[in-house]
């Protein structure tokens, strides 16, 4: 077990990862996602990122044994669909596995039927993937997955203005302790501006992830930088020493005020 509380052992990976997490979804371009990957582990990543994938690439060819790989899908509603996403990843990386395998957002753009996940435990089973996620909203939908499926990395919602998981996901995490991945930290950003209703100063960004890695049951968050600057930013932060019980109270009362 790592003595850094940033650096976590999670089973479902099979490989220690750094708690902050790296997305390209934002922009991220080429020189930036460089610059991140030489500190984060952990990489959300699909070929629509331009910026991030020639430094994947490059990253996985000097050290696979650093990254933990999460991709998926653009749509996951057939097994063979799976299937071609799956092995166009891996060519599209210069790779032999992907670490995470997920069905994005299940039920909007993708299915938990019996043919997927068929092909999804045929592409674990075959090496060519090593652990099988998805994403979702439905918490608790997320609960029940959590007891009991397929999936062995949940990644979902939570920040100080959903904190919902506290009740209806992590509870059910016991059982089979599947690998937890949040995101939307920031709450798509609204945390980051006061609302009318509020007297007191917003949210920063760094505090966003700060609140949410405070969560024993959160393994990573995802940060979605739109420049280096701003990992650079968020990654001083997470570094900080730990947030008093005082300070996460009063934004978890922010993050309900801008709930609304």
């Amino acid at each position: 077990m790592s003595a850094d509380p940033l650096v976590r052992d999670v089973p479902a990976f099979g490989k220690p990862v750094f708690r902050l997490g790296l997305s390209g979804s934002f922009g991220l371009d080429e020189a930036g996602a460089r610059q991140a990957l030489e500190t984060a582990r952990y990489v959300f990543w699909t070929p629509m990122m331009k910026g991030l994938t020639p430094a994947l690439r490059d990253a996985l060819r000097r050290d696979r044994e650093r990254y933990v790989v999460a991709t998926g899908p653009s749509l996951g509603f057939t097994r063979g669909w799976v299937r071609r996403a799956a092995e166009s990843r891996l060519r599209a990386l210069g790779v032999d596995q992907l670490d995470v395998f997920q069905l994005f957002w299940l039920s909007k753009m993708s299915a938990q039927t019996g043919a997927v996940e068929e092909e999804l435990a045929r592409l674990r089973d075959e090496g060519k993937i090593r652990a099988v996620g998805t994403s979702l909203h439905d918490r608790p939908r997320a609960g029940r997955l959590a007891e009991d499926s397929i999936f062995d990395v949940l990644m979902i919602r939570y920040n100080a203005a959903h904190p919902g998981a506290e009740q209806e996901i992590f509870p059910h995490l016991a059982r089979r302790r599947p690998a937890v991945v949040a995101y939307t930290a920031t709450s798509w950003r609204k945390l980051l501006r006061k609302p009318g209703a509020w007297s007191g100063r917003a949210m920063t960004a760094g505090e966003c992830y700060r609140w949410v890695l405070a969560s024993p049951h959160v393994d990573l968050v995802l940060c979605g930088p739109r420049t280096a600057a701003e990992w650079r930013e968020n990654l001083a932060a997470v570094q900080a020493v730990p947030l008093p019980d005082a300070e996460l109270a009063w934004m978890r009362e922010f993050g309900r005020v801008v709930h609304g």
